[in-house]
């Protein structure tokens, strides 16, 4: 019994020994210029060792479009670019496999380069993943993302509560200065002997004037 179990663990743990998954990441969404060029990075995670089998491939699906197509493939050490495909003269490896880089570079980009980038990427025997996506979009312009905007309108709310709470503080300081002063005055005014002696001479005199009265 014990035999038969031993048996049954080795053939259901070797298989998922030799095979486990591989994690593809890229960036989310890139934005550029008409006519400038923009790296497409693609990389991953393998529990194993960078193999020389290691595998990048691309594919690229147009706006509006259902179906993709291949544009790159590394395979064998070797890149091979797809030669009828709209970026034959317009895409360059510019990864480093061995750094488990598989990132390409779209050259002098125009409107109809707008779609959907998907990246994959195989490190034998890691071959079970998913593919990763990135979007592309080409404007004139740059548009200011909304985070940007975002973190503007918070950055003066910040500040301009910051500058209410010091205002705020320093008013306080400057009354609390101003009672202190007037406080120190009057303290002065009734220990000082000359104008206590000034004034028992004055409450003399009144009350001479009122006996004579």
């Amino acid at each position: 019994f014990v035999s038969k179990c031993r048996l049954i663990f080795l053939c259901l743990y070797a298989p998922a020994s030799q095979i486990t998954a591989i994690v593809v990441y890229t960036s989310w969404e890139r934005h550029a210029l008409v006519g400038s060029d923009v790296r497409l990075s693609c990389s991953f995670f393998s529990w194993q060792w960078t193999s020389p089998d290691v595998t990048f491939s691309w594919h690229y699906r147009p706006d509006g479009a259902k179906e993709g197509i291949a544009i790159f493939h590394y395979v064998g050490g070797a890149a091979y670019v797809d030669n009828k495909g709209p970026f034959r003269d317009r895409l360059e490896f510019v990864g480093n496999p061995s750094r488990r880089d598989g990132s390409i570079l779209i050259k002098n980009l125009d409107f109809s380069d707008n779609g959907t980038f998907t990246c994959d990427a195989k490190n034998p025997p890691d071959i079970a993943g998913r593919p990763s996506s990135v979007r592309l979009l080409v404007f004139e312009k740059v548009p200011v993302q909304a985070g940007v905007i975002t973190g503007a309108i918070i950055g003066v709310v910040l500040g301009l509560l910051i500058l209410i709470v010091a205002i705020y503080y320093l008013m306080r300081f400057l009354v609390a200065r101003r009672v202190f002063s007037l406080s120190m005055r009057s303290a002065l005014a009734v220990t000082d002997p000359a104008k206590l002696k000034a004034a028992a001479s004055e409450k003399k005199k009144q009350e001479s004037r009122r006996e004579k009265k």
